[in-house]
């Protein structure tokens, strides 16, 4: 299957979890071992350039992170990322540097490459999210089947068995989402691509394409 290996879909230099994705074919074969990730990484942080406020939570001196937002274990937060009001980080999370947690946004058991911004009201759960990449408000994804059997990766007839059954979305570099969009689980949207807003996507986006409404999806005009 095209376009759903990480190798299509994240320049891997704008993560500290590189090496760790290097070990995997597909995106979504990470997400059993985020949290032992987060440890070791955490681990062996400097703490004169992070903060260590709770067991296995570190956070960077230059993050900027409101009183109210919450912060589980384990969880680390990069430079220059702002975490926003009512934010709540359930844990395993991985944020890069960069990056925006806006107000009510939830995040569990996820690598958020730098850059990335999630900043108004969205859930991530199960998911990885490359450079740049951008939720628009309100989107969110959505990580286990309503028969709460495993993730099929479908895209044109094919299909790629996972044996997981919480896997939410892998959205390539440059990715926009727009507002009050749904992605089911085991969504792919590759490098460049964009959502129409309320959108329900489903399946694999091809890189450099505009999903839009009903599902049709077109190439981007050079």
């Amino acid at each position: 299957m095209e376009n759903v290996r990480i190798t299509d879909l994240y320049d891997l230099s704008h993560t500290i979890a590189a090496d760790y994705l290097r070990k995997f074919e597909y995106p979504w074969e990470a997400l059993k071992g985020i949290s032992q990730l987060i440890i070791e990484l955490g681990s062996k942080l400097s703490p004169e350039e992070y903060d260590n406020p709770s067991e296995n939570v570190w956070i960077h001196k230059t993050a900027k992170v409101f009183p109210s937002a919450y912060i589980g274990a384990p969880c680390i937060i990069g430079p220059e990322t702002e975490v926003r009001h009512c934010a709540f980080i359930r844990g395993s999370a991985l944020v890069g540097a960069g990056c925006v947690v806006g107000n009510s946004v939830e995040l569990k058991n996820v690598i958020i490459f730098d850059s990335v911004q999630t900043p108004h009201y969205n859930y991530v759960g199960d998911s990885i999210l490359g450079y740049k990449s951008h939720m628009g408000a309100g989107s969110i994804t959505s990580n286990v089947k309503s028969d709460k059997t495993n993730v099929v990766i479908k895209s044109e007839g094919e299909e790629l068995v996972t044996g997981i059954k919480k896997i939410g979305a892998m959205l390539g570099d440059f990715v926009e989402v727009g507002c009050n969009s749904v992605l089911n689980p085991g969504t792919v949207i590759g490098p460049h691509s964009n959502i129409y807003p309320t959108s329900c996507v489903r399946g694999v986006v091809p890189p450099e394409s505009i999903w839009k409404t009903g599902g049709v999806v077109v190439k981007k005009s050079k």
